[in-house]
């Protein structure tokens, strides 16, 4: 048994790889856009259903192989599911240019873009995750060959191990591989864990006694008394479990960000720690019923649902902005283990203890009952992030979603005395069990707020993307998206429009800003009288311009105005425009998730393909550590043969200014002469100087080397998509505190 569990230990490592850094290759190829996250995730979960459904059909036809035969299937799945690591990030390039070459029959923000891409993830991701789901039903047709005295709990034994698993992948893919060895190299140690794998299943097979599974009257009897302790209530809870956890996953990616910030070292903290609960729980689980062979028919249905209901809500306590915890990583891990933790514990305890009660070790019941849970798991991610959250917010998309466990509870609660495992609990006792977590659960959404009350005027808009709330008044404004503030009304964003536009050797015709933001560089290129397009991935983020400037209202109007709701670097593969001037300023902090892909040669190469002949890019790159701002500079001048850097009006930052041609070496006497009567009121409209002249030379005396930025640190690496130096940092930077 200890074999098996270290199969599935190293598996459930692997899988977790893949997860990352697959999303995070289809980001890059079709869009960071949740719909492209929910395709992803919905086409992973839904290969694990089949798999699983379809591995338990397998095991139950060829049960005669006996449990050499299962672990040698089991083995040829572990190599298949290794080849993955080396197959899909190409099929999803290839994916990528199929359509790119598709044209205006696949044109951005079209349904038919959706589908396209959902095609490519899918035949990409689905064979192999249809192999990842066919392990747990093989290898536990193998365990209940060989040792069929405990094969009736034999899925929470895997279970654990593939947890504690995953836990492992994430943590050393978030915080170590992908840092060490980029997105390409992480794929490899799971394909050669993968194969590692595949061979010790190959050689145990060869130790094991030639052991063979149950005859077929054998296997009917246990089937009648398997139909008699399934409950459609078991598979229905299983199934809602499954929806309610992967959706409230996505209702904590928003309310955990305000307090570590919306970076990948977050996202991989929530996840460990709904593996660490998950994990914790199912132990317990496994030590609760040591050494009961025989499973017992009944189930604890008062005490899992309500528990689960009460312990879920508990995460609108944790992301109460009143709570006495400061914000960091820290800190903010504390919030998310008050507020994730208990609800995985006791999924942990309830999921694997009703999945061995349903299936007895049958591997065909329990790849169905797996398969069901997993379904649920499919539906969660889109009716929460497409419908709820839009519709109700975070708050009370929690709320709705563990409504339908306290309804569990309330039907256990008529079934007590029903079965073995409630007999002993008698009715005035099963009442108290509800009671007591529906008041708890009561309490926590009557006094908790969420993270929006603590500004007293505010206007908060949600949609599918986002939550996006704006505050503030005069010049101290402030935007926010789930909870971290973008940016603010300051010149240095108006300067990221008129350097380039005064820099050009003609006069520019047509410009494009990359986020749009709080709106000061697309207001400010407009001020040139050009028809100018910027580009913004949250919907709702377009809609508050008129809350930030005063003539909002005027430029959601003029005709030379064209706003895009989309991901700005697919805009760029599909449009078949051309600019004089490309604006770039990606939203901070510099070591945002995803944030990388506007600062890549990948990147710089979509910005060529759209700049006019001499056009200007200008990327902005905020304050950053020295190694970032090498890696950028690098990307940049991978890209383009002429490049000037400068430091920003207010002395902090830094404009890169990049070309396929020289740029002119232009006084600020003469830039200044070029603007345009509303583009020179805009330049100095903040200050800090009162002439646009003065303006220009603040930051034209400022200007660097480009070889004295990349010097800044001589070991950095190019910026890729392979290698995102920026959003992975926690080696580098412990190692700086070590060596200090």
């Amino acid at each position: 048994m200890g074999w098996f569990f270290a199969f599935f230990l190293l598996s459930g490592f692997c899988g977790l790889v893949y997860q990352v850094v697959w999303l995070r290759t289809a980001m890059a190829a079709f869009g960071v856009t949740t719909s492209l996250v929910s395709i992803v995730l919905s086409v992973f979960m839904a290969g694990l259903a089949l798999g699983s459904w379809g591995g338990g059909r397998l095991a139950r036809r060829f049960e005669r192989i006996g449990t050499r035969g299962f672990l040698r299937l089991y083995s040829g799945t572990e190599l298949l599911i290794g080849v993955s690591g080396l197959a899909v990030a190409p099929l999803l390039g290839w994916g990528r240019v199929l359509l790119n070459a598709a044209g205006e029959k696949a044109a951005w923000g079209s349904g038919t873009y959706y589908l396209a891409s959902a095609a490519c993830v899918t035949g990409a991701l689905l064979p192999f995750c249809v192999c990842m789901g066919a392990t747990f039903p093989l290898a536990m047709a193998g365990v209940r060959a060989a040792f069929p005295e405990t094969s009736s709990r034999s899925f929470s034994f895997l279970y654990i191990a593939n947890v504690l698993g995953a836990m492992a992948g994430t943590l050393s893919s978030a915080f170590v591989l992908i840092e060490l060895l980029g997105f390409r190299g992480t794929l490899l140690v799971a394909a050669a864990v993968n194969a590692a794998v595949a061979a010790m299943a190959l050689v145990v097979s060869r130790w094991l006694p030639a052991t063979h599974g149950p005859g077929r009257l054998e296997r009917a009897q246990e089937v009648d008394e398997a139909a008699r302790r399934t409950s459609r209530l078991g598979l229905a809870f299983l199934f809602t479990t499954g929806l309610v956890s992967l959706a409230l996953e996505v209702v904590w990616t928003r309310q955990f960000v305000p307090f570590q910030g919306p970076v990948v070292y977050t996202f991989a903290t929530m996840l460990a720690v709904y593996l660490a609960a998950t994990a914790i729980g199912s132990r317990v689980y496994r030590i609760h019923s040591a050494g009961q062979v025989k499973v017992d028919v009944g189930f604890p249905w008062v005490t899992a649902a309500s528990l689960a209901g009460a312990s879920g809500l508990v995460a609108l306590l944790a992301a109460d902005p009143r709570l006495s915890l400061s914000s960091g990583l820290r800190f903010g891990t504390a919030r998310i283990v008050l507020g994730v933790g208990p609800f995985c514990a006791v999924l942990g305890f309830f999921t694997p203890m009703l999945v061995d009660r349903l299936s007895g070790g049958d591997p065909r019941r329990a790849g169905t009952a797996y398969a069901v849970n997993t379904v649920g798991c499919i539906l969660g991610p889109l009716i929460s992030g497409f419908v709820l959250l839009p519709l109700v917010g975070e708050r009370w998309t929690t709320v709705l979603l563990l409504f339908p466990l306290f309804a569990f509870a309330a039907a256990g609660r008529r079934r007590s005395g029903s079965s073995q495992a409630e007999l002993a609990v008698p009715r005035r006792i099963s009442t108290w069990i509800f009671l007591v977590p529906a008041a708890t659960a009561l309490a926590l959404i009557v006094f908790t707020r969420d993270f929006e009350s603590r500004y007293a005027e505010r206007i908060v808009l949600r949609d599918h993307t986002a939550t996006v709330t704006a505050t503030g008044e005069g010049r101290n404004k402030h935007l926010l998206v789930n909870g971290y503030g973008m940016t603010s009304l300051t010149p240095i964003t108006k300067m990221m429009a008129h350097l380039p536009l005064g820099m050009l050797e003609r006069k520019p015709e047509k410009g494009l800003v990359l986020c749009l933001g709080m709106g000061t560089s697309f207001r400010s290129m407009l001020s040139w009288g050009i028809p100018s397009t910027v580009v913004e991935l949250i919907p709702s983020v377009p809609r508050l311009l008129p809350f930030y400037q005063p003539d909002g209202g005027e430029i959601l109007r003029s005709p030379l105005a064209r706003i895009v709701v989309d991901d700005a670097r697919r805009f760029l593969d599909r449009s078949s425009e051309r600019y004089d001037v490309i604006v770039v300023d990606p939203p901070p902090p510099v070591e945002a998730a995803g944030s990388s892909l506007l600062y890549t040669v990948e990147f710089y190469d979509s910005v060529r393909g759209r700049l006019a002949p001499g056009g200007i890019l200008q990327q902005w790159l905020p304050r950053a550590e020295t190694t970032v701002v090498s890696a950028v500079a690098r990307a940049i001048a991978e890209r383009f043969p002429h490049v000037r850097v400068f430091r920003s009006v207010e002395g902090w930052g830094f404009h890169f200014l990049a070309s396929d041609r020289p740029i002119a070496n232009r006084s600020a006497a003469d830039m200044a002469s070029r603007l345009p009567d509303k583009a020179s009121r805009d330049i100095v409209e903040w200050g800090p100087y009162p002439r646009p002249d003065l303006q220009f030379s603040a930051v034209l005396r400022t200007e660097l080397p480009l070889r004295t930025v990349i010097a800044m640190d001589p070991s950095a690496l190019v910026m890729t998509d392979q290698r995102p130096v920026n959003e992975y940092y926690f080696v580098r930077r412990l190692l700086k505190r070590i060596t200090l």
